[in-house]
């Protein structure tokens, strides 16, 4: 056996799980220079792409009734999640939204793999479809970065790093403001662009630390937030199993690796060691190596792979989606019952939360007795109890709310009005009496239950107690 053939025999190294791709061994940070994708898989996401930034950039101006479509005002306590308003007291409905969303991570991922990462993460579409991009329009492809980087600075290099990082800043700027658009509304973004900034420092302090902190991560950390800091990529290594997929490499049809021409040996696999897999993809990792945690599954080691395979006269496929299951029994990856029934999980529990968001009530009321003070006497044949009512709106209209006795003989007795006013997005409160006849009077607590009306339609109905003498 020659030499050649007895080196790409060798078992690959495992020193690359010893550290991140984006490290080397005296602990320095390896400025990643990805060459510009192209292929089918690339394609896809570019158009994917195109349809989040519309969203991403037009969500902010959907008004219904007044009301926008996603708000998430944290100062205030105020969130809207498809026009629907949550107000502190619904935060327990976030909580289920917590526990749902982290119960859907885990059967997707399970199931899906890192799917989310490479054709959805906000993060990933900014980075390569939009900053990415313009960096290649700047600057050129991976090979004229890295000579550009490693070259003097002259008035040449001067004019298209300050160029890059002018677009880079003015993104993040554009990106900035409409992320604080998700936070205050449009309209209260406006006048913090439109109006005296003397007027709205905090908001204009804002925008510029959002600002920054995106032209940080997308001139700067880049790839780093997915490999150090996002816990998804973390918890991977737990998540993943063998039946999940992933992008794969098909080692049992690619190794040995070598080029069959240079080595003069037909012992190998389709694998020529080109090393395209690893210039394209954006976090610096060998897919060859196997399942790490640093893969996005952005596809891109596929289409280089791919376009490698068309040009030698191999079939496509060598790095796919798979499972390391199927790449171990050299079988297709298949919608197995198991991610049917994964599938299936996280659409119950979507539908659930689905259900619970649906089902909230527009307008919340507490109603208590009010304490210290017991039954009055109304002539000699009546009791009356004094409550207090506190009532949530979260509608866009003014709310006129009355009350009535459910199933029992009585009346109730609003002090000031015949009804409570709660303003549109506020909060309302009143007193009233409830008077009962005695002889309803059964014991000396009877639960009660008044209905809630506004516009003559029953919105709700709660629950109360009656204090009165026993009669004999």
């Amino acid at each position: 056996m020659s030499k050649e053939t007895a080196h790409i025999n060798e078992p690959v190294s495992e020193g690359f799980r010893d550290r991140i791709a984006t490290v080397d061994e005296a602990g320095k940070r390896k400025w990643v220079y990805a060459y510009k994708p192209k292929g089918k898989f690339y394609n896809i996401r570019t158009w994917l792409s195109v349809f989040y930034f519309i969203i991403f950039f037009g969500t902010p101006f959907i008004q219904i009734d007044g009301r926008p479509l996603f708000l998430f005002n944290i100062p205030e306590g105020k969130f809207i999640l498809f026009t629907k308003i949550f107000w502190p007291q619904d935060f327990f409905i976030f909580g289920l939204t917590m526990i749902t969303f982290v119960f859907f991570v885990v059967l997707f991922t399970a199931a899906f793999g890192r799917l989310f990462c490479g054709w959805a993460c906000p993060q990933t579409n900014f980075m390569e479809m939009m900053f990415r991009k313009i960096e290649f329009l700047i600057l050129g492809d991976a090979p004229a970065q890295r000579q550009l980087s490693n070259a003097p600075w002259t008035g040449h290099k001067i004019f298209k790093v300050s160029l890059k990082h002018v677009f880079f800043y003015l993104l993040s700027f554009i990106i900035a403001n409409f992320f604080l658009a998700y936070i205050i509304g449009i309209p209260a973004l406006i006048k913090i662009i439109t109006e005296p900034v003397s007027e709205h420092l905090a908001g204009f302090t804002s925008i510029l630390v959002f600002s920054g902190v995106f032209y940080g991560v997308y001139a700067f950390f880049r790839e780093q937030a997915c490999t150090v800091v996002c816990p998804y990529g973390r918890l991977q290594s737990v998540l993943l199993d063998k039946n999940s997929m992933i992008v794969a490499y098909d080692y049992k049809r690619g190794e040995p690796r070598g080029n069959t021409k240079k080595l003069h040996t037909d012992q190998l696999g389709d694998c020529i060691d080109c090393f395209q897999c690893v210039k394209v993809c954006p976090t610096g990792i060998d897919i060859r190596n196997g399942v790490q945690m640093e893969c996005v599954g952005c596809t891109a080691c596929i289409d280089a792979c791919d376009n490698v395979m068309d040009k030698i006269g191999k079939p496509k496929g060598l790095i796919r989606y798979a499972s390391e299951n199927s790449i171990a029994n050299s079988i297709p990856l298949t919608y197995t019952s198991r991610m049917k029934f994964y599938t299936a999980l996280c659409a119950i529990v979507l539908l659930i939360l689905g259900s619970i968001l649906a089902t909230r009530k527009d307008v919340d009321a507490t109603i208590i007795r009010t304490p210290g003070i017991l039954y009055q006497e109304r002539g000699t044949d009546s009791i009356s109890n004094l409550y207090n009512i506190k009532v949530v709106n979260k509608t866009t209209k003014n709310v006129q709310l009355r009350l009535q006795l459910h199933d029992i003989t009585g009346k109730i007795d609003i002090i000031g009005k015949p009804y409570v006013l709660v303003p549109k997005e506020g909060q309302g409160s009143g007193e009233f009496f409830i008077t009962l006849p005695k002889n309803v009077i059964k014991e000396r607590s009877s639960h009660i239950k008044i209905d809630l009306m506004a516009d003559d339609k029953k919105i709700a109905a709660l629950k109360t107690n009656f204090l009165g003498p026993v009669n004999d």
